[in-house]
């Protein structure tokens, strides 16, 4: 194990240090800088390798985690990257992107503050990366079975690379002119720089997957072609419908989804001339909705000279420490300071959005009054109205499911109440060969289950086409533990 006395020795928690505020707004590099090797041993050696992992409950990759922390304080990198991409295609992602359930469960959160999980997987694999551990395992043999994977997020990703590596001809089809999907056009650089996905796409050339861009399935190639040329094909378009609100004023110039808003920039980060984009820059920005999205929109104003920006959310602004009914190891809806937030901003709670008011077809504010709670339901209280003056508004309140234009009407697949494309036990539509995994089957979720998902179906469809398989699979689409395919 780590050092056996390390969470005696080292009681204090050291995350990755951000660069300074006034700095980073100026720029679109990630905020976090690299963390001191010495701390981060020490933060490694915290890890209690206990009997019972429960990190591994807490992750749907199950993570080897105790096993590389012990590896990272023992300086040995390149056995640390092993274990690690034992179980995860990608954990440049989620050790940068994902909220680290993992952490929620840590034992030694019980009474500590919890082992840096996230920040010891991000710091292994970008060590990988600079001395070159990472190489591309092509096949030994080619099956002759072909996959057609629809959609390149982290989902659509992982199902090609366990596929292709198991001797499948797999394509991937993507509608945008670049490979990542959300990666690349919804996170932005701040968070994530785009080397990160270019360098993994580069690495899945070079073991076969093969790429399609420009390709919107469902028209420009149909679902049937799809099922005629390939043994298989695998939905993993995400839930990108996004979620409205329809009150008075809705129509206004000014208000927009938060996609709109987020891709146009990130494009525009990366060198593209953008016509018509929406640009916050001295406008007052208000913002639907307070998670990730939400927080995106607001570091994106913030690197674009906005004159204020305000975050309103429904619901009641969540404890700083864990509430009495989510006892550890759940994961605890806690409240938390994202980068961005850091950088500026006022978040208000309990604020329910009445009417987006304006003149000449124009936004010029946001009515909005404080929430009370009535039988149950959050409703507008009277006599609390106020206008919040806004140029801009960016709904950030989720998404309500896949896309189904071309699903429903070509390869016939259904859809639950929830807007998801509905799947078996072994992520089968009812549809035979045609898959889903990831949001676009479980709903708007995390980057860690979005891979999870990838790489247990992709075990589902091996053993579709081949009778057995011997990749593993991590979750099932119930949640539960996967039945031994």
């Amino acid at each position: 194990m780590a050092d056996p006395r390390g969470f005696l020795k080292v009681r204090q928690r050291e995350t990755q240090p951000r660069r300074p505020v006034p700095v980073r707004i100026m720029d679109w590099k990630e905020v976090y800088e690299a963390q001191e090797k010495g701390t981060l041993k020490a933060q490694a050696g915290r890890c209690m390798d206990c009997g019972i992992p429960f990190c591994h409950q807490g992750c749907p990759l199950g993570n080897l985690i105790p096993e590389w922390n012990d590896l990272t304080w023992r300086d040995k990198g390149e056995e640390a990257i092993e274990r690690l991409h034992a179980t995860n295609n990608f954990p440049e992602f989620t050790g940068r992107l994902c909220p680290a359930p993992c952490e929620a469960s840590c034992v030694l959160g019980i009474n500590q503050p919890a082992v840096t999980i996230k920040q010891v997987e991000v710091s292994i694999i970008d060590e990988a990366w600079d001395h070159n551990w990472v190489h591309p395992l092509p096949p030994a043999r080619l099956t002759g079975k072909t996959v057609a994977v629809v959609g390149s997020g982290p989902a659509g990703l992982a199902v090609a690379q366990q596929l292709t590596r198991v001797g499948h001809t797999v394509a991937v089809y993507e509608r945008d002119d670049k490979i990542g999907g959300l990666l690349r056009y919804g996170i932005p650089d701040f968070k994530m720089e785009k080397e990160q996905v270019d360098r993994r796409i580069e690495q899945m050339k070079a073991e076969g997957t093969r790429f399609r861009t420009g390709v919107n399935v469902g028209t420009d190639v149909t679902w049937e072609q799809l099922r005629r040329r390939y043994d298989a094909v695998v939905i993993c378009t995400g839930a990108t419908v996004p979620r409205d609100l329809p009150i008075p004023g809705r129509d206004l110039e000014g208000v927009h989804f938060a996609m709109d808003y987020l891709v146009p920039a990130n494009r525009a980060v990366a060198g593209e001339t953008m016509e018509n984009q929406i640009h916050a820059q001295g406008k007052h920005v208000v913002i639907l909705g307070g998670g990730d999205t939400g927080a995106d929109c607001l570091g994106t104003a913030h690197r674009h000279g906005a004159a204020s920006v305000t975050t309103l959310a429904i619901g009641k602004q969540p404890p700083a420490e864990r509430a009495s009914h989510q006892p550890w190891p759940t994961f605890p809806t806690l409240f938390e300071v994202a980068s961005a937030h850091e950088e500026g901003g006022e978040r208000t709670y309990l604020a329910s959005t009445v009417e987006f008011v304006g003149e000449n077809g124009t936004l010029t504010g946001v009515k909005v009054a404080e929430t009370e709670f009535v039988d149950g339901k959050r409703l507008p209280k009277a006599g609390t109205e106020r206008i919040i003056p806004a140029d801009l508004v960016f709904l950030s309140l989720g998404f309500t499911g896949a896309e189904p234009a071309g699903i429903t009407e070509q390869v016939h697949a259904e859809f639950d109440g929830r807007g998801n494309v509905s799947r078996d036990g072994y992520y089968m539509t009812n549809t035979e060969g045609v898959f889903v995994a990831g949001d676009a089957g479980r709903g708007q979720s995390l980057i860690v289950w979005a891979i999870a998902e990838g790489r247990a179906a992709a075990a589902a469809v091996d053993q579709y086409l081949m009778g057995t398989t011997i990749l593993p699979a991590p979750v099932a689409p119930t949640d539960r533990a996967i039945a031994v395919l």
